[in-house]
C-alpha cells in the first residue's frame, strides 16, 4: 500500500474539483446508520510513513498465518500449494506490459493467454465455451441467474440449499434491482442433498436452477435429474463449483447437462489472500454465448495470414450502449486468470487427476478419524476433500476454542448461517495435499479436548 499524505490544501482543492462542499458530501449516498459516528479509536488523524509501517506491521502479527498452523477452512476458498514458477512468470515483462488486451496489436502475449484460458474453464467444465473470467465466483453466479432470464424472458430462480450462503446474498442484492424472485432454503445437517425440493419447485415461471457442486456440506449431488426437469419445463441449470479441483475425480457439469457453469477459480494458481483478488469462471453452451456477460477472446488470422488472437466479444456497458449491453462488468481478473492458466498448463490433465485423487484420498483419512472422536458424527456419504462434522455442542465457540490452540479447524455452519438452529452444530472441514498426517492428529486431539 502506498503512503500518500494529504494537507488540509490538498483536501480543499480536490473538494473543489469535484463540487463538495466538505468530505462529509462524498458519503451522502451512504445510510446513515452505515456511517461512523465517531472517531475510530486508537486511530491517529495522521501519522509518519514509518509511524503507519510499525502499527500495520504490529497488526499483521496478530493474524494466525495459514501456512504456519495445522489449517482445515473452506467453504468456497481453499489452500493449496502454488508452485513458484506460476508467480514468476506472471511477472514476467511480455505480461506485464502487454496487460490490457484493447489493443491487440501490441496484446497478443495477454490475448493468447486468455484464449488458453478459455479454453482451460470450457474443458474442465464440460462446456462448449467460456469466458475471460469474471471478478468471482459469487458475481459469476448472479451474472449467469440474470443471463438465464434473457434467455427464458423468466423471473424466478430456484436456489439450491447447499448454494453458499455468501453467493446467495450476492444474489438477493442484485435481485433488488432486477426483480428477480429467489426461492431459496437453507440447507439441511444430513446425507441428503435437497433434490426432491428443488424438483418439486420447477415449473413454468421459472428462469433457472442454481445447484453447487460440490455444495456448501460438501454432498455430490447427480445433476442430471434437475437438469432433465428443468429443461421439462423450459428452464436451464445453472452449476456452481468453488472448488475447481474437484473436477479431476468427479463428472462434470456440462456431462450432466448444465447449460451454465461457474465457479470460483481460486484454488489453482491464486493465493487465499484475505478474500481475494479472485477469479471468477463463467462456461455455457455455444448456443447461449452471445447472452454471456463479460468478454470472449478468439483466434483469427492477419492480413498476411498469420495466426493471431482478438477480442471476439465485448457485451460491456465499456464497449457498447448501456441498454444493448449484457452486463455492467467493466473488467475481468486478467492477472488471476493467467495464474490460473499458468497452473493448470504445469499440472496438465493427468497432473490435475493426481491432485484431486490426492485431495480425495487425504480427505477420506481425515474424515475416519474425526468419526471417531466422541461427539462427533459425519454428516456425508459423498464428499471431494470437503465434508461436514455434527458435533455434540455448538461449533462456533469450539472453532474459537481450537484456534486459541493455534488450529484452524474448519468453519462453524453457524457463522455461515447465524440465527439458523438446525445448523449451529455443524463444522465444515476442509482437507487438500497440504494437509498432514500430524494435522489431522491435531484436529482429533482440539475436538476431543473442547467437546469433553
Amino acid at each position: 500500500m502506498r503512503y500518500l499524505p494529504l494537507a488540509d490544501s490538498d483536501r480543499q482543492e480536490m473538494l473543489r474539483a469535484v463540487g463538495a462542499s466538505s468530505i462529509d458530501d462524498l458519503f451522502v449516498d451512504v445510510p446513515q446508520a452505515a456511517r461512523l459516528s465517531a472517531k475510530i479509536e486508537g486511530l491517529a488523524d495522521h501519522a509518519s510513513e514509518l509511524s503507519v509501517e510499525r502499527q500495520l506491521t504490529a497488526l499483521a502479527r496478530k493474524n494466525m498465518v495459514a501456512g504456519e498452523v495445522p489449517f482445515f477452512l473452506g467453504a468456497g476458498a481453499y489452500r493449496h500449494h502454488i508452485p513458484a514458477s506460476v508467480d514468476h512468470l506472471i511477472q514476467r515483462g511480455e505480461f506485464l506490459t502487454s496487460y490490457t488486451p484493447y489493443q491487440p496489436e501490441i496484446a497478443q502475449g495477454t490475448l493468447q493467454a486468455l484464449f488458453e484460458f478459455q479454453t482451460q474453464v470450457a474443458r474442465l467444465y464440460g462446456c462448449d465455451v467460456a469466458n475471460a473470467s469474471m471478478y468471482d465466483g459469487s458475481t459469476a453466479c448472479w451474472e449467469a441467474i440474470v443471463m438465464a432470464r434473457r434467455i427464458t424472458r423468466r423471473g424466478k430462480a430456484v436456489l439450491s440449499g447447499g448454494l453458499h450462503p455468501h453467493y446467495v446474498s450476492v444474489a438477493n442484492t442484485m435481485a433488488k434491482f432486477t426483480g428477480d424472485v429467489l426461492d431459496e432454503t437453507l440447507p439441511e445437517l444430513s446425507p441428503e442433498t435437497d433434490v426432491e425440493r428443488l424438483l418439486a419447485a420447477i415449473d413454468e415461471e421459472t428462469s433457472c436452477v442454481v445447484v453447487q457442486y460440490p455444495d456448501i456440506l460438501g454432498r455430490i449431488t447427480d445433476l442430471t435429474p434437475i437438469a432433465e426437469k428443468a429443461h421439462e419445463k423450459g428452464a436451464l441449470l445453472i452449476a456452481v463449483v468453488t472448488e475447481p479441483v474437484a473436477l479431476g475425480a468427479i463428472r462434470s457439469p456440462g456431462e450432466m447437462g448444465a447449460d451454465i457453469v461457474v465457479g470460483e477459480g481460486q484454488s489453482i494458481g491464486v493465493g487465499l489472500n484475505f478474500g481475494g483478488p479472485y477469479v471468477g469462471l463463467f462456461a455455457c453452451k455455444e448456443k447461449f454465448v452471445r447472452q454471456m456477460p463479460g468478454r470472449l477472446c478468439g483466434e483469427t488470422v492477419d492480413g498476411e495470414g498469420k495466426r493471431g488472437f482478438v477480442l471476439t466479444l465485448s457485451t460491456r456497458e465499456q464497449h457498447i450502449r448501456r441498454e444493448k449491453a449484457t452486463s455492467n462488468i467493466c473488467t475481468n481478473s486478467g492477472l488471476c486468470a493467467l495464474a490460473f492458466s499458468v497452473h493448470m498448463t504445469l499440472l496438465g490433465e493427468k497432473g490435475l487427476r493426481r491432485l484431486a485423487t490426492l485431495n480425495h484420498a487425504k480427505a477420506v483419512e481425515a474424515a475416519e478419524r474425526l468419526a471417531n472422536v466422541p461427539g462427533v458424527e459425519l454428516v456425508n456419504e459423498t464428499f471431494f476433500n470437503e465434508f461436514t462434522l455434527k458435533l455434540s455442542k455448538e461449533a462456533r465457540p469450539v472453532v474459537r476454542a481450537m484456534a486459541d490452540k493455534g488450529i484452524l479447524g474448519g468453519v462453524s455452519l453457524g457463522r455461515l448461517y447465524p440465527g439458523a438452529d438446525a445448523l449451529q452444530n455443524g463444522l465444515v472441514v476442509a482437507v487438500t495435499e497440504t494437509t498432514t498426517h500430524d494435522d489431522v492428529e491435531a484436529l482429533a486431539d482440539a475436538l476431543q479436548e473442547c467437546l469433553a
